[in-house]
This record gives C-alpha cells, sequence and structure tokens, in this order.
C-alpha cells in the first residue's frame, strides 16, 4: 500500500509566540482538522484537473492514518517539522449504526444484478462532493443533469408509484436549477442560486434514499 504526507501550513495568522501557540495547540481539535483537510482537497482537485486524471481523488478524515496538530517556525513547518504536535484520535465513523446492515444489503444487491443504479445515483454523489467542496459553478451543472437523469429514469421503475409525490416535487424544482445552472455557465454564482442548489440537491438525495428503501422492501 502507498502513503504519503501533507502537511498544510497557515500563514495568516503567526502566533506572536510560543505561548499563544501553546494554548491553541491544548484547544484546537477535529474542526481545525477538517479545515486543512479542505485545502488539502482543494489543491488535489487542483491537481487531478492538472494532470488530466479522473481518478486522482481527495481524501477523507478517515483515510488518514495519523492525523496531527501543531505548531514550529516557518523552516520547521516547511520541512513538515514542529516545535510541538500532538496527535489526534480518529472519532471514528459518524453514520449511524442502524444504516449498516442496509448498505451491506443494497451493495449484495447491486453486485449480484439484482439491483441496477440509475444513472441520478452517481451524478447526484458527484454533485454533492462538488457543493461540499466549495465549487458551487460545478455542483450546479452536476445538480441539473443529475435532475434531469432522476426525472427521465425513475418514473419508468417498479418503486415510481410510492415516489409519486417525491417526484412531483424534483419537477416542481426543475426551472430553478435550469436558472441556477445557466449562471454557473455565465459566471460566478449569486449566494441565491447555491441556495437552490443546496435545497434541491437535498431533496434528490431525499427521493434517492426513499427509492433504497422502498426496494429493500420488496
Amino acid at each position: 500500500m502507498e502513503t504519503t504526507r501533507a502537511t498544510i501550513v497557515d500563514v495568516e495568522a503567526p502566533f506572536d509566540g510560543p505561548e499563544p501557540a501553546a494554548v491553541w495547540l491544548r484547544a484546537a481539535g477535529e474542526a481545525e482538522l477538517a479545515e486543512g483537510l479542505t485545502v488539502l482537497n482543494r489543491a488535489l482537485h487542483a491537481y487531478r484537473i492538472a494532470i488530466a486524471d479522473p481518478r486522482a481523488r481527495g481524501v477523507r478524515r478517515r483515510d488518514a492514518l495519523v492525523a496531527r496538530l501543531g505548531y514550529g517556525a516557518g523552516e520547521q513547518v516547511a520541512d513538515g517539522l514542529w516545535t510541538d504536535a500532538r496527535e489526534l484520535i480518529d472519532p471514528g465513523p459518524r453514520r449511524r449504526r442502524s444504516r449498516v446492515p442496509a448498505a451491506q444489503a443494497r451493495l449484495a444487491a447491486l453486485l449480484t444484478g439484482r439491483q441496477v443504479a440509475p444513472a441520478c445515483e452517481e451524478l447526484t454523489l458527484r454533485a454533492r462532493l462538488d457543493l461540499d467542496e466549495g465549487r458551487d459553478r460545478e455542483a450546479a451543472l452536476q445538480v441539473r443533469i443529475a435532475l434531469d437523469a432522476a426525472l427521465a429514469e425513475l418514473p419508468a421503475e417498479p418503486a415510481a408509484a410510492a415516489l409519486r409525490a417525491r417526484l412531483d416535487e424534483l419537477r416542481g424544482l426543475h426551472a430553478g436549477i435550469a436558472a441556477a445552472a445557466q449562471h454557473a455557465l455565465d459566471g460566478p454564482m449569486p449566494a441565491l442560486d447555491r441556495e437552490v442548489v443546496a435545497f434541491a440537491l437535498a431533496r434528490l438525495e431525499a427521493v434517492l434514499r426513499a427509492r433504497a428503501a422502498t426496494l429493500a422492501e420488496r
């Protein structure tokens, strides 16, 4: 297995001395680590585009073998060293335990061909990643195509009757998403468009969860 080390250095607000730095380190935790991961994933996304490799991906908290927070002088941190640091213990997956058996059953159904994943599921996952990592324009475009795919695929499925009201809601969101996607093509998106995209994506995810639950009952 190949591993690598990444060091994220925050140079915007340097400490006045070792005492404030030590105070910060005692209080710092998962929130500061999450900020570092956001910066790292932004860099990895740029790298993915620069080398034109669709398989290059970002990292999650649980991907880290070791995670540390620390402080040091400029030359130290540039070389990945510290004056002082501490290791963070991985809090573990936050996914509810009750969802694990359902996910395992769904995986088995997909691998054996008893279920087929519609294209809108993968497109929705891509949209969620873009939105969560601050790529609002890409998220708007992904939600538009994911919504189009869902409205084309899901009404023809056996579970469609149970999803009728939810699908009607998605149809009602289509015009707003189409407008947001057009704005994304034109340039930076207004904040209101991001809210429209985030809401529509959440509703689309809810439909897909309901679909999975309906299929599991059959």
